[in-house]
C-alpha cells in the first residue's frame, strides 16, 4: 500500500509523456507540406491598454477576437492538439485510403490548415479602428507584430484605447410639433445621457428606440432613417455620419487631447430625408377592420377561400372551416380594435397573448393598407392551431456507484383546448422504484406511485368577487388535485392526497407570479413497528415528523428570467418562493371547536394534526454563454420555520442534500444535518436524512468534444464544484452538530468535485456524472474537513466508497 501512490505517479507521468510526444509528432507533419514562404497560422494575442477596467478591457479582447474583426481566426486545437489538419494531411497529402482511414478521415473530423496571410491581419487591424472610434476611442491605436519560428506564426496586436469621448448635452431638433411631443414623452427612457461614454452601439439603439416610440403612436410608415445624429466636439466641429462620424478627421481631435474626459454634444434630428417629399412617414394610421382565421392551415388556405364561414363580432370578423374557439376567448385576446391608432405594443400584445392560450402552433398577424384609403390598415390575423391532445413518456434513471437511487416513468396527458374555450386539462401518472445493492443481489428501498391532474384556465376565476383583467396582462387560474404513494421498505408508509387552487400572471416577457391561496394536503403515515421502536422513538424529532397531519396554507413565488435572444451572451434566473401553513386551518379549528359548545374540533374529530410552518426559498442561476463552451452557476438557500403549535417541519417539507440534481460527490440523502454521519447499519442500507435549512451551491463548465450520426447526437463535456449542506435549526440530542450555528458554517459545508458527460439528443439529454469528496463536514481523519490527502485513487475499495457515478436525464441546473 505504501507504494501504490508512487506507481499511480508514474502511471500519469507516462500518460503525460505520451501526449506531448503526440502533440509534438502532429506538430511537425503538420507544417511538412507547407511551401516556401508559407507559415501556420497557430495562436493570436491581445494587449489592451488604456483607462479600462479589468472587465472591460477583457470585454475588449472578446470584441477584438471576434471573427468580424480578426477575420483570419488562427488553427483551433482539439483536445490540446492539432489532430484535426493532421488528418487533413494524410487524406490529401499522404492520399491515405482505405476502410480505416475511410472511416477515420470523414469531412466533420478535418480541417484545412490556416495558412498566415498578412493581407488579412491588415484588414484585421482596420476593422479593429473602426470598431474602436465607434465606441468612442478617437484616440485608439492599434498595430501588430509576428513571430515566425519553424513555419508557425503568432500575431500579437497592441491595443491602446486612449481616452473616450464622454456626452455632455443632448438637444433635439424635431420639426414635427405631435411627433416632438411623442419624443419628450418618453426622454426618461432615453439611451443618449449626458455624462455616459460615446458608443456607435449606444446611438443605433436609441435609434432603434425613438422608432418603436415613434410607430407606436400610430405612425406606421415611421422608419430608423428618419432618425439622425449631430455630433458636435468641444471645438463646435460639426460631424454628421453617425456610423463613423471621425473617419479621416482626427486632426479635429488633436486641441482635445490634453484634456482629461473629452466632451461632446449630441444633436438629435427627427424628419424625413430630403428625397422623401411624401412624408409617408408623418401620416397617422387607424385600424379599420380586424379578421381572424382561427384554424388556418399552411398548406395554402386563402382570404378568398369561398368555403369559409364567416361571424362577425363587435371588434373582429371570424373566417373559419372548423367552429374550434369561442370567440370570447378571443376577444380577451386580441388587442387591436377598429377605430384605433396603429400600435406596436397592441401587435406584439396580441402576438404574445394568442402563443400564450397555447392552442395555436404559428401565430401570424399582417396589416395591410385598406384599399381606397390613405390612413387605414385592415389587420389580418392567421392562426396555425395545435394537435388538441397530447400523449407524453417520460423514463429516468439515477444510479450510484454502489446502487441503484432509481428508476421511474411519467404519463403525460393534455388537453389543450378544453371545451373550446383553451382551458388546459393535463393528467400525470407516475411510478418508481429504488433499488439498493447486496451482497449478490439487489434488494427494493422505495416504491413510488402516484396520479394528479390540474386544469388551467386562461383567465382570473374569482369564487367571490371580480377582477378586472388588463389587457395586457396574461393571467390564468389553475385547479389542480392528487394522490401520490411513497414505502420506504421496512421504514414507513406515506399517502398523501392534495387539492390547490391559485392564479399564475405574467408581469412582463422576463417576470412570472404564482399566488396559491388554497392548498390543503393530508399527510397519511403508517410506520414500521420496528423501525419506529428502534429510530423514530428514541428522536422526538422524528416521532413528531412522522405523525400525520393536515397541511393548508398558501403559497407564492415570483420568477425573473431573461433567458431570450437578447441575453444570448450572458442570462440569470432568478426564484424566490413562500408557503405559509396552518393559518386558516386553525381558524377553521377554532370556529369548530366555538360552534361544537368547545366540545371537539377538527384535530380531536379526526386525529389528526395541523402542521403550522413557514418555508421560504430562494434560487439564482446565472449563465455565460460562449462559442463551444458555457458556465453555469446556481445558488439556492432554503428554511423551514415552525410556529404555533408545531415544533418541527412535517416530514415532506424537509430538506435534503447530495444525489445527482444537488451536491454529486454525496449519495442522495446520505448528507448532513450539519456535521452528523449516522454509521448505523439501517443508514447504510437506507440513508434518509433531513433537515429544516439547507444551503447549496454549483459551479459547472460544460464544453462540446464530439458530434456524432450526422449531428443528431453531440457528446459534451463538463467540470463541476459543488458546495453546501442541511442543518437543523434546533438542537436535536440524538444527532450531534446537525444544529446549525454561525460560527461552524465553513466547518459544515461539504464539497465535492467531478467531471460528467453529457449525450445531448436534441429533444432530451442524457447526463452522466462522476463526483468525488474535496471537503466532508464529517472527516474522521482532518478537523479542517478537507479531504484530498485522504484520497487513495489507486484503491478499488476507496473508489467504490467515494467516487459516486449518477445517470440521470437533463441538466442539474
Amino acid at each position: 500500500m505504501k507504494n501504490q501512490p508512487y506507481f499511480a505517479f508514474s502511471s500519469y507521468i507516462k500518460i503525460l509523456l505520451l501526449v506531448v510526444a503526440c502533440s509534438t509528432l502532429f506538430s511537425c507533419s503538420n507544417t511538412k507540406y507547407l511551401k516556401d514562404g508559407q507559415s501556420l497560422y497557430v495562436a493570436n494575442q491581445f494587449d489592451v491598454k488604456g483607462e479600462l477596467t479589468t472587465a472591460e478591457k477583457q470585454d475588449l479582447r472578446s470584441a477584438l477576437s471576434s471573427k468580424s474583426l480578426a477575420i483570419q481566426q488562427p488553427q483551433n486545437k482539439f483536445l490540446g492538439t492539432r489532430l484535426k489538419v493532421w488528418l487533413y494531411n494524410q487524406k490529401y497529402n499522404e492520399n491515405k485510403s482505405n476502410w480505416f482511414w475511410n472511416a477515420v478521415l470523414s469531412p466533420k473530423n478535418l480541417a484545412e490548415p490556416v495558412i498566415y496571410d498578412s493581407t488579412r491581419i491588415a484588414e484585421s487591424v482596420i476593422r479593429m479602428r473602426s470598431y474602436l472610434e465607434n465606441q468612442g476611442y478617437f484616440y485608439a491605436t492599434v498595430d501588430y507584430s509576428v513571430n515566425t519560428k519553424r513555419k508557425k506564426t503568432e500575431v500579437d496586436y497592441n491595443v491602446n484605447t486612449g481616452k473616450s469621448f464622454i456626452i455632455d448635452t443632448v438637444t433635439y431638433n424635431i420639426p414635427n410639433p405631435d411627433i416632438a411631443r411623442i419624443v419628450e414623452s418618453s426622454n426618461k427612457l432615453s439611451l443618449v445621457k449626458k455624462n455616459i461614454p460615446y458608443k456607435g452601439e449606444t446611438l443605433s439603439a436609441e435609434r432603434d428606440r425613438l422608432m418603436r416610440v415613434i410607430r407606436d403612436s400610430g405612425y406606421y410608415k415611421f422608419n430608423r432613417d428618419y432618425i439622425s445624429f449631430v455630433l458636435d466636439t468641444v471645438n463646435k466641429s460639426l460631424l454628421r455620419n453617425s456610423i463613423n462620424p471621425f473617419d479621416g478627421l482626427f486632426e479635429i481631435f488633436n486641441t482635445n487631447k490634453r484634456i482629461e474626459k473629452p466632451t461632446m454634444d449630441v444633436e438629435v434630428n427627427v424628419e424625413p430625408a430630403p428625397e422623401d417629399t411624401l412624408n409617408e412617414g408623418e401620416k397617422l394610421y387607424y385600424v379599420n377592420k380586424v379578421y381572424v382565421y382561427p384554424d388556418y392551415s399552411l398548406t395554402g388556405q386563402t382570404v378568398s377561400d369561398s368555403a369559409l364561414s364567416e361571424e362577425v363580432r363587435k371588434y373582429f370578423t371570424m373566417r373559419y372551416h372548423q367552429d374550434i374557439i369561442r370567440p370570447r376567448v378571443l376577444a380577451s385576446a386580441i388587442l387591436i380594435r377598429p377605430g384605433d391608432k396603429y400600435s406596436i405594443q397592441n401587435y406584439t400584445g396580441t402576438i404574445n397573448k394568442l402563443y400564450d392560450l397555447n392552442v395555436w402552433q404559428f401565430v401570424n398577424l399582417q396589416y395591410i393598407e385598406t384599399p381606397g384609403t390613405k390612413d387605414s390598415l385592415d389587420a389580418y390575423i392567421y392562426l396555425t392551431p395545435k394537435k388538441k391532445k397530447e400523449l407524453g413518456l417520460n423514463f429516468e434513471v439515477t444510479t450510484s456507484s454502489d446502487y441503484f437511487i432509481g428508476s421511474g416513468f411519467n404519463i403525460n396527458h393534455r388537453h389543450v383546448n378544453l371545451n373550446r374555450a383553451a382551458n388546459q386539462l393535463q393528467i400525470q401518472a407516475k411510478a418508481g422504484v429504488e433499488l439498493v445493492r447486496n451482497v449478490g443481489h439487489f434488494d427494493v428501498q422505495s416504491i413510488e406511485y402516484g396520479i394528479n391532474t390540474a386544469v388551467t384556465l386562461p383567465r382570473f376565476v374569482t369564487p367571490f368577487f371580480h377582477i378586472r383583467q388588463g389587457n395586457r396582462l396574461m393571467a390564468k387560474t389553475r385547479i389542480g388535485a392528487g394522490v401520490n404513494y411513497l414505502r420506504r421498505v421496512d421504514k414507513f408508509d406515506i399517502t398523501n392526497i392534495s387539492g390547490s387552487f391559485g392564479y399564475e400572471w405574467a408581469q412582463s416577457l422576463n417576470k412570472r407570479w404564482q399566488l396559491t391561496p388554497f392548498n390543503l394536503t393530508y399527510v397519511g403515515v403508517k410506520l414500521n413497528p420496528n423501525f419506529k421502536a428502534t429510530v423514530v422513538d428514541s428522536s422526538p424529532y422524528l416521532k413528531r415528523s412522522f405523525e400525520p397531519a393536515f397541511i393548508g396554507g398558501e403559497q407564492f413565488s415570483f420568477i425573473y428570467s431573461n433567458n431570450d435572444v437578447f441575453h444570448k451572451r450572458q442570462n440569470s434566473y432568478f426564484r424566490v418562493s413562500a408557503e405559509e401553513a396552518g393559518a386558516w386551518l386553525k381558524g377553521i379549528n377554532s370556529l369548530w371547536y366555538d360552534i361544537s359548545g368547545k366540545k371537539q374540533n377538527l384535530e380531536t374529530l379526526t386525529g389528526v394534526k395541523i402542521s403550522q410552518f413557514v418555508r421560504l426559498e430562494t434560487e439564482f442561476k446565472h449563465y455565460w454563454n460562449y462559442f463551444k463552451s458555457n458556465v453555469a452557476t446556481r445558488f439556492y438557500m432554503g428554511v423551514g420555520i415552525p410556529y404555533g403549535s408545531s415544533d418541527v417541519l412535517p416530514y415532506i417539507r424537509q430538506f435534503t442534500a447530495g444525489g445527482p440534481n444537488s451536491i454529486r460527490a454525496f449519495r442522495l440523502r446520505t448528507l448532513g444535518p450539519g456535521s452528523y454521519v449516522d454509521t448505523s447499519a439501517t443508514a447504510q442500507q437506507f440513508p434518509d436524512q433531513t433537515g429544516d435549512m439547507k444551503l447549496e451551491g454549483n459551479v459547472e463548465y460544460r464544453f462540446n468534444l464530439l458530434r456524432m450520426f450526422g449531428g443528431s447526437m453531440y457528446v459534451r463535456g463538463a467540470t463541476f464544484l459543488d458546495f453546501g449542506n442541511i442543518w437543523m435549526l434546533k438542537t436535536d440530542t440524538t444527532r450531534p452538530g446537525a444544529a446549525f450555528e454561525f460560527k461552524n458554517l465553513y466547518k459544515d459545508l461539504a464539497i465535492g468535485t467531478g467531471v460528467g458527460l453529457r449525450l445531448d439528443f436534441s429533444f432530451f439529454l442524457v447526463r452522466l456524472d462522476w463526483g468525488i469528496p474535496l471537503k466532508k463536514p464529517y472527516s474522521p481523519t482532518n478537523p479542517s474537513g478537507w479531504y484530498i490527502k485522504d484520497w487513495e485513487l489507486n484503491n478499488a475499495t476507496w473508489r467504490r466508497n467515494n467516487i459516486i457515478w449518477n445517470i440521470a436525464i437533463g441538466y442539474p441546473f
